[in-house]
């Protein structure tokens, strides 16, 4: 695998332990990165190890998102033949939009990785909004150093699901002292017979490493402090508040207890943290910044050292049980965890750290990214055993005859019954046919119930086939849908051909839904479509690695267009769609759909959720006007009841199908 790695940071050595362990693994990386940058406020130059292929570029501009590259030497790098192109930048910077415009020039496609680590739901004016609009659609792949970062790019459109990957720590620089350190005082030295950190009235050496800004709360530091005369403060960084600190520490009466370090070299930062009883990340958030992740907690973890840090954006996800946290703010919680951390739960800390730091090390973070990479390029994967590598969801809301046949062909294979309507006698027929029966508590819609059932797998990993309660299938036909399935690493989900109780044949293949798709519809020109296609949902089995790769269902659609909108998102991530003729399956039909009207209204409704979802507004009101154009000239030409619901279709798209559907639900639009 050849993989080109760009990202301005990586100037600095130690966060070039990425490709150092992508290397390690057998990847071929190339990086490109910043001849010279400011990290950390310091103007650092490249110095590139001999066996590192890294070349550094000239950029213009200072700020992450507002740079350039110069073009030239990216230019001759896109030109080479690669499998992944990873641009660790943010999807709304400039320098991302440079990359994937000399890309498309190139006219070279290997997919694209991108980075996030904006965990603030911001809106960008143009044109980073429009920007970030487009790297997010082009992206295959998208790595995020903090979850609530994954979940924002996910609900801004990108079609898949966000991985997840801490920043690395090199585990061969922080490391724990070779035995227990004793406590020192606020000056550094090590008394000889030294009691434990905070017993007995002991000392506890309090570290803080960072930038000093009162969002990283150093001034909080001095209050908690002030509540507990155990502790003792060193402070480690330089910033706007370095000047005021003695007086803000005299002003609160604790300027005995807290000695200023200044900067320290990187090189340096292992041993200043092995001096601290524990370490403080006290962070508070503004309304444009928080924590992004907190490499710095990570790193005391491997050196042995407890942790205790706020609750501000990403801490939680890094120090949550590996140390303490506690309310953006408290200084009194502060104080009492600070003691706590580094006195009774020292040890257990100093243990689930260990661990924590062992997750995020670079050999870890290498892991990651090589299963992000493989999993975006679709690497075949070995055919599972079909008994191991499928299991059937069934979502089923009432209708317990239906089920019951539904579920007696494949009974025998692993099922799992998501009851919507939380029936005894769902519950009794599963229980009857040894099937798991699952009662998700209420009725989210089809989308939802699926997504239960896949969060609560029998066979985590395992190909999934989804099958409505009013639809039939063999365990030999479900046996051919699989082998067919896996006979093509690019399939995302396949089908069976269908029919109707009488026998007569059933579309499944449908184009997926597009304001050109519609007016074309509209005008009788259907045939000119090239929209891609999808398989209905009523039988559909999904491939393991595209649940991975693009997600659960989204829960905004009730009924209706939810695998359509899932296909549509597996599509923009390259994979395809297909229909297995020789198995078959015998569809009922909304057999447990209720009041036609009311499904009509559902089915528009959804329409309407995909198209401003995917096309934007502009697109959902070309494809209504469409909808309006089509179902007014029917049912001028058509007669009797496929006149009637023609006007009946104009009239929900002349109103607006998602208002339409409130006023079945009870509900008022939003």
């Amino acid at each position: 695998m050849r993989v080109l790695r760009v990202s301005h940071s990586a100037v600095v050595d130690e966060w070039r332990g990425r490709e150092r362990a992508l290397s390690a693994l057998g990847v071929e990386v190339a990086l490109a990165c910043a001849r010279r940058w400011h990290a950390g406020g310091v103007p650092v130059a490249l110095e590139a190890r001999p066996d590192e292929r890294v070349q550094g570029v000239r950029t213009l501009g200072r700020h992450p998102a507002l740079f350039v590259y110069d073009p030239l030497p990216l230019w001759r790098l896109l030109g080479e033949d690669w499998d992944v192109i990873d641009v660790h930048e943010e999807p709304f910077s400039l320098a991302t939009a440079e990359i994937l415009l000399l890309r498309a020039l190139r006219r070279m496609r290997p997919p694209v990785v991108l980075y996030t680590a904006q965990n603030l739901r911001k809106r960008y004016p143009f044109p980073f909004g429009w920007l970030e609009r487009r790297a997010l659609r082009t992206a295959a792949g998208i790595s995020a150093c903090n979850t609530e970062a994954a979940r924002i790019v996910e609900a801004k459109g990108f079609a898949g699901r966000a991985r997840v990957i801490p920043l690395g720590v090199d585990l061969a620089r922080f490391t724990p002292a070779e035995a227990e350190p004793p406590t020192t005082d606020a000056a550094g030295a090590a008394p000889t017979d030294a009691a434990p950190a905070g017993g007995d009235g002991a000392p506890i050496t309090v570290g803080f490493i960072g930038r000093l800004v009162p969002e990283k709360g150093v001034l909080l530091l001095l209050d908690a402090l002030a509540r507990e005369p155990r502790l003792r403060l060193r402070i480690v960084g330089s910033g706007p508040l370095a000047d005021d600190l003695p007086a803000r520490a005299s002003a609160a009466g604790v300027a005995d207890r807290v000695e200023l370090v200044g900067a320290v070299e990187p090189s340096g930062i292992p041993d200043v943290l092995r001096s601290f009883d524990v370490l403080a990340v006290p962070s508070m958030p503004t309304a444009t910044w928080t924590e992004q992740f907190g490499r710095v907690a990570v790193e005391a973890m491997a050196c042995g050292v407890p942790v205790v840090s706020s609750d501000a954006g990403a801490l939680p996800d890094v120090v949550g049980g590996a140390g303490l946290l506690v309310p953006t703010g408290d200084a009194g919680a502060l104080a009492a965890a600070l003691v706590e951390a580094a006195g009774p739960r020292a040890e257990s800390l100093r243990a689930a750290g260990v661990v924590r730091a062992e997750e995020c090390s670079w050999g870890a973070v290498g892991r990651d990214y090589l299963d992000l990479y493989r999993s975006i390029l679709r690497e075949a994967s070995p055919a599972p055993e079909p008994e191991a590598g499928l299991e059937i969801v069934v979502v089923a809301y009432g209708a317990p005859d239906l089920l019951r046949r539904a579920l007696a062909p494949v009974a025998s294979l692993p099922v799992t019954v998501v009851d919507n309507s939380s029936m005894p006698e769902i519950a009794a027929i599963c229980e009857e046919l040894g099937v798991r029966y699952l009662d998700p508590g209420r009725n989210g819609g089809f989308a939802a119930g699926v997504n239960a059932g896949l969060a609560d797998r029998i066979a985590p990993g395992a190909d999934v086939l989804l099958l409505n309660p009013d639809a039939e299938i063999s365990a030999d036909d479900v046996a051919a849908l699989h082998e067919a399935l896996r006979a093509r690493p690019d399939l995302a989900s396949v089908g069976p051909a269908q029919v109707d109780e009488d026998g007569h044949e059933a579309r499944v293949e449908w184009w997926l839904p597009s304001p050109t798709g519609t007016w074309l519809e509209a005008v009788g020109l259907a045939r000119l479509r090239r929209d891609p296609s999808y398989v209905i949902g009523s039988v559909m089995l999904l491939r393991a690695e595209a649940l991975e790769h693009v997600g659960g269902f989204d829960e905004r659609y009730f009924l209706y267009a939810e695998e359509a909108d899932w296909a549509y998102r597996a599509h923009r991530l390259g994979w395809r769609h297909g229909v297995v003729p020789e198995a078959r399956a015998v569809h009922t039909g909304a057999g447990t759909g209720g009041d036609p009207r009311r499904r009509e209204a559902h089915f528009h409704a959804s329409q309407e959720r995909f198209l401003r979802k995917h096309f934007g507004s502009v697109g959902w009101q070309s494809a209504r006007a469409g909808q309006w154009v089509g179902a007014m000239a029917r049912s001028l030409v058509l007669g009797g009841e496929r006149g009637r619901a023609a006007r009946r279709r104009a009239a929900i798209y002349r109103l607006g199908p998602v208002r339409v559907e409130a006023r079945f639900r009870g509900e008022s639009s939003t």
